[in-house]
């Protein structure tokens, strides 16, 4: 089959082209940016790329069009399409009907939390040498890619709740079919496409009634949005999860105050199944950790096989990952896009690192945050740090300033350059060798803030050297 993909260099179509390259189908595709690294990812896998959405494409001829959810109609290639009446299907139901047919389906779903979840669980999988699929939204440091065929009957998937295309409005999950799904917690986001929580909830329910009876939904035992969801009606085994709790099905308890180490519990067992020691910190990986451990039980690996794995899981590119130190300042970029996420993300950092100083840069780029909706949460969810840069972009319609105030600890910048100047003013306040952690929270680009906040700082500290 020759398949032609539009919107090809996102993240989840084009790990779907690498997969469907793998499987032997001639793939081609579109985007209006085709560029490094997914550019670089795609041609390697020898799919060629087309720059734009030109109506003459069609002349391609392909046995499918397969539309990504950034096309809508309008577009003129789409357009082209249907006035052609040539055949076309979303990414998700592609994927479903050519790719997850028949194979036992491991699905990580929830607000927060799903690209490192099912990267953990995907790495449990190889570690027990079970060979297993998976298509995860971001990269996994125990993999070389976001995605891969695999060698067995297993693939882990990352659900998002999105919606699948312009034609079709249901999340992307529901088509799926999972036999093991996680479901890691549920707040209300993506406020461009959902009215209210409840409009989530639905679309959890949609995917709660394609779990087969004897598959299994493993979710948070305090997690009152998704009680609420399974409420509606569930048919399949369920099993809970919880941090300090001996009261849920499966519970982690601390053996340090950041979570870098701790137990794993299981109500079928009297003794402890397991212990981890690795780099992770916060409550938060504790409880993806404890979700992926029960769902990979769920398909034969032993809890204790499961945390021997996880001791050596690596992290995922993007997720409080540790860029460079310069000196005694530590700099982080983190995918944090919901006050939550940002939250639980820096107090981890907070009792990982006791005293020392944390300075966080936010850009509130996600479009829930963009339109204001938690905008008074977020005041709140910095507090962990010791002050906190907030990125001000010129197309956002609300004023950070008005709602931060006078909050002590928050400053809000309104370009880049103000940004790196303010990081480098504050760096010099610190005394010689004193530690400073620096986390970079943006679910985008941030206009390549990263790079520059690095050059400046090797450039101060060669100026203080000379």
């Amino acid at each position: 089959m020759h398949i032609h993909i539009l919107g090809i260099c996102g993240t989840f179509m084009g790990s779907l082209a690498q997969l469907a390259r793998a499987v032997g189908h001639t793939v081609t595709g579109a985007d209006v940016r085709v560029y490094p690294p997914m550019s670089t990812q795609l041609e390697l896998a020898g799919i060629e790329l087309i720059e734009g959405f030109s109506a003459d494409q069609v002349k391609i001829q392909p046995d499918m069009f397969v539309i990504g959810n950034v096309v809508s109609r309008g577009n003129p290639l789409m357009e082209a399409i249907l006035n052609a009446g040539l055949p076309y299907t979303s990414g998700p139901q592609w994927l479903s009907e050519h790719i997850l047919q028949g194979r036992w389906v491991l699905a990580v779903a929830g607000t927060h939390g799903k690209t490192t979840t099912a990267s953990m669980l995907a790495w449990i999988l190889e570690y027990a040498g079970m060979q297993p699929g998976y298509l995860i939204g971001g990269v996994p440091g125990n993999f070389p890619s976001s995605a891969r065929l695999g060698e067995s009957d297993f693939f882990v998937i990352e659900a998002d709740e999105y919606d699948t295309a312009f034609f079709d409005k249901r999340s992307k999950f529901v088509h799926y079919r999972p036999s093991t799904l996680v479901l890691n917690n549920l707040e209300f986001d993506h406020a461009d496409i959902f009215p209210d929580l409840k409009a989530i909830q639905r679309q959890f329910h949609h995917l709660v009634r394609t779990v087969p009876e004897n598959g299994l939904i493993i979710y948070p035992q305090a997690s009152q949005a998704l009680k609420e969801v399974l409420d509606m009606g569930c048919w399949s085994d369920r099993q809970t999860t919880a941090v300090e709790s001996g009261s849920a099905d499966w519970s982690a308890l601390k053996g340090s105050a950041d979570g870098a180490r701790f137990e794993v519990s299981f109500a079928e067992y009297s003794d402890a199944v397991g212990n981890v020691s690795w780099q992770q910190s916060g409550e938060h990986n504790l409880c993806n950790a404890i979700s992926a451990i029960a769902a990979a039980r769920h398909v034969g690996v032993l809890p204790q096989i499961s945390c021997e794995a996880l001791s050596q899981f690596s992290g995922v590119k993007r997720r409080m990952e540790l860029l460079d130190i310069v000196r005694a300042v530590h700099v982080y970029d983190d995918f944090a896009h919901h006050p939550t996420a940002i939250k639980t993300t820096l107090e981890g950092l907070r009792a990982r690192v006791g005293e020392e100083k944390i300075l966080a840069i936010v850009e509130p780029r996600s479009n829930t945050m963009r339109e204001g909706v938690h905008r008074q949460q977020l005041a709140a969810s910095a507090a962990a740090a010791t002050q906190c840069f907030w990125y001000q972009p010129s197309n956002l319609s609300w004023s950070l300033q008005e709602t931060l105030g006078d909050i002590p600890g928050a400053l809000v910048l309104y370009s880049v350059n103000d940004i790196v100047g303010a990081a480098i003013d504050y760096i010099g306040q610190l005394a010689e060798g004193e530690a400073l952690h620096m986390v970079i929270m943006s679910n985008g680009s941030f206009d390549g803030i990263h790079q520059q906040l690095l050059q400046a700082l090797k450039a101060c500290c060669q100026e203080r050297i000379n």
